[in-house]
């Protein structure tokens, strides 16, 4: 039985998304191949094979016979990408002055016949061969590509070329490679300019790990690190590696992987994060993950995988990239036919610029997925974002989303003579193994108390309810839905949840023990951050509880939203579907445990704090590494925002294409002049969506 792997491979050479495109039919070709994923962003492919049929070396002729090629990646040598991305601004700008002035000279000098001279001293076959050698990487590609019955946007410009040659205009046909390679080099810069956030953070990654053994300190390749090493952090060091502080006390700097600015103390027992900054103090820390398991590789890897879920819009554009090309050719056919003019037919394939559409959306997409994970908010793809736009519904879960999800004990009530602290030994001890906020709340008042926990046998959690478990012989259970037919106590209960406090009833052999109340509090920032998601649009906000009713009506009505209460984890996805059903576009907001199956089903699921939560990493579709509820508003509009920015994208593109080719078609633009002005979208596009990264930042 063969054994399918998966690798990762670098691809060289890429600016589009016809480019992805293009290398994944090659190697989805090679037989073995069973998956490929091709990533602009990243500059890879991700490979599922089958060793024994597919080698490296087949993958590598694959990738060159479709016009790119798999580099080498040396150790310690800087790639020429990051190297680009230090200097892409000053680059940027500089392209644009040198195009212009390029642009200028060329067209002035067809005009005033400046260059009519050449002519004069290189021959014709001369020119030709000028123009081959120049042109000769496009034209290999554009041969390739014929091969494989593809047309790509190079070979319009060969076509007009071609043409050029045949009326016996080199010095036109030499024009024109060169502004195609100037239009290479502004789509790589395109696309550098969108890989930028997510390169810088793919950057931020630590190499190196100072590994402590029998003693003595030692230098390690992150490569090299295990999980249970114990390694060392001074002051001023990038923490290698997730794990637990066994010794030492610090401040760390977290903001690489939850965006948050503030340092917070670690001592013994805190959990830290790989990429995370030691700024003061000294740390060891035994090691629980490493490299890609890590959490920092964990969000790298998602930013990365985000490229794979494409938003509607982009895959109109991709679809659209490939009838736009022969809709180009019909129109330079009939330009021909009609005009009978060689130019403007060369200048119809000249002007026609592809690769712009296709770049349209995944550079913005890309800007905003990058710059947003180095904030702390990790988005799974431009679908999720493109939905998020559209959101007009918003559900929220309470517990732990809309409050702080740690509620203190208030009130403890014992009835039959049983002193308060008993009671609460009792209801600790029966929680001592539950996970849910308001077990915390009572071990945690146990242990204030200077109370021992007694041993929980035959422990059994009721979901939606409580728990029940033997305590020396009882059966002890604590809940929140337990029928009470005691009027007093009744009582007693509502006028503790009219207060917004949730009470938990506490019986042993099914005979009324007491109740002990605990309240939650609501985060700060909740209630300005309901009121711009409303201001954004947002029709219909709901709180969606497990608690009961009084609880969820306290905390609703402060905020003035619609609620629902005493809900059970399936009829939070029946609401999600009701909405859906009726034509909304819901987004749900949850703490990404008990809510997994409702932000799964939802239409955009945002987990809130779910840094390090394995469930809420794979339920989520929009995952928040702090707990903030400003970042709701902020991501909606930055979604609404990088709609907008696609849209202008498409807009510009589309219009200036279609003035471009009827300038062309009716003899205003000479080849030249045609082959310098397919470059301007693409400087257009990076400008636009340069300004996602700017406010984001």
């Amino acid at each position: 039985m063969n054994q399918i792997q998966t690798i990762e491979i670098p691809i060289a050479g890429m600016d589009c998304a016809e480019c992805t495109q293009t290398v994944q039919r090659a190697i989805s070709k090679l037989n073995g191949v069973q998956k490929v994923d091709v990533f602009l962003s990243s500059e890879k492919a991700i490979v599922q094979l089958d060793p024994l049929l597919v080698k490296m070396m087949d993958i590598r002729n694959a990738v060159s016979g479709a016009g790119y090629s798999v580099p080498k990646q040396q150790g310690g040598d800087e790639p020429s990408s990051t190297v680009l991305n230090k200097y892409s601004r000053r680059l940027f700008t500089g392209l644009g002055l040198a195009f212009g002035g390029i642009t200028l000279l060329v067209v002035a000098g067809e005009w005033l016949g400046w260059l009519d001279g050449l002519t004069k001293i290189i021959s014709f076959q001369a020119g030709i061969w000028l123009v081959l050698i120049g042109g000769s990487p496009i034209f290999l590609n554009v041969i390739r590509a014929t091969l494989r019955k593809q047309i790509i946007a190079h070979t319009l410009m060969s076509f007009g070329v071609l043409a050029a040659l045949l009326v016996g205009e080199w010095t036109t046909a030499l024009v024109v490679v060169f502004f195609m390679h100037i239009g290479n080099y502004t789509e790589r810069l395109t696309a550098e300019g969108a890989r930028r956030a997510v390169k810088d953070l793919t950057a931020m990654a630590p190499q190196i790990a100072r590994v402590e053994h029998d003693g003595a300190e030692k230098e390690t390749p992150i490569s090299d690190v295990h999980v249970n090493d114990l390694v060392v952090v001074r002051p001023g060091e990038k923490i290698p590696v997730d794990g637990e502080v066994i010794a030492g006390h610090g401040a760390v700097d977290q903001s690489s992987v939850t965006g948050e600015l503030m340092p917070v103390e670690a001592g013994l027992g805190f959990r830290v994060s790989a990429a995370s900054i030691l700024t003061q103090g000294m740390l060891k820390i035994r090691t629980e993950a490493v490299g890609s398991q890590s959490m920092f590789g964990r969000v790298i890897k998602m930013v990365e995988d985000a490229e794979s879920h494409r938003a509607d819009a982009q895959q109109f554009a991709d679809k659209f990239s490939a009838f736009y090309l022969p809709i180009v050719m019909s129109i330079a056919a009939l330009t021909f036919f009609v005009s009978r003019n060689p130019l403007a037919t060369a200048a119809v394939l000249l002007v026609a610029c592809s690769c712009t559409i296709a770049l349209a959306t995944p550079i913005a997409m890309l800007a905003t997925i990058g710059a947003n994970a180095k904030r702390g908010v990790l988005i799974k793809g431009g679908k999720y974002l493109e939905a998020l736009a559209r959101a007009d519904v918003l559900l929220i879960d309470k517990t732990g989303t809309l409050t702080l999800g740690k509620p203190n004990v208030t009130d403890i009530i014992s009835f039959n003579e049983m002193d308060e602290n008993t009671l609460l030994s009792y209801a600790a001890s029966a929680d001592r193994y539950s996970e849910h906020p308001l077990a915390d709340a009572l071990r945690h008042s146990a242990h204030e108390r200077g109370l021992q926990l007694k041993e929980a046998k035959d422990f059994e959690s009721i979901i939606g309810t409580g728990v029940r478990a033997n305590i020396n012989g009882a059966v002890v259970t604590v809940g929140k839905y337990f029928s009470v037919k005691n009027n007093s106590v009744f009582e007693q209960a509502k006028i503790l949840e009219m207060q917004g406090k949730t009470v938990l009833f506490i019986t042993l052999d099914d005979s009324l023990a007491g109740i002990i109340a605990a309240s939650d509090i609501l985060r700060s920032e909740v209630p300005d951050a309901i009121q711009k998601a409303q201001k954004l649009g947002i029709k219909k906000i709901e709180l969606l509880s497990g608690d009961n009713e009084r609880v969820v009506a306290s905390v609703g009505n402060s905020l003035g939203i619609s609620y629902r209460a005493q809900l059970m984890p399936e009829d939070k996805i029946r609401i999600v579907k009701e909405y859906q059903t009726q034509g909304y576009i819901v987004a749900m907001v949850g703490d990404g445990v008990n809510d997994a199956p409702a932000l799964a089903q939802a239409n955009i699921g945002i987990a809130m704090g779910a840094r390090g939560t394995d469930i809420a990493m794979e339920a989520a579709h929009i995952v928040l590494l702090r707990e903030d509820w400003s970042l709701i508003p902020q991501i909606i509009e930055t979604a609404r925002r990088t709609m907008r920015v696609v849209k202008g994208n498409l807009g510009f593109t589309a219009v200036y294409n279609i003035i471009g080719l009827a300038l062309a078609a009716f003899g205003f633009l000479s080849p030249m002049l045609a082959a310098a002005l397919q470059s301007i979208p693409d400087l257009g596009i990076l400008g636009n969506s340069a300004r996602l990264i700017r406010q984001q930042k």
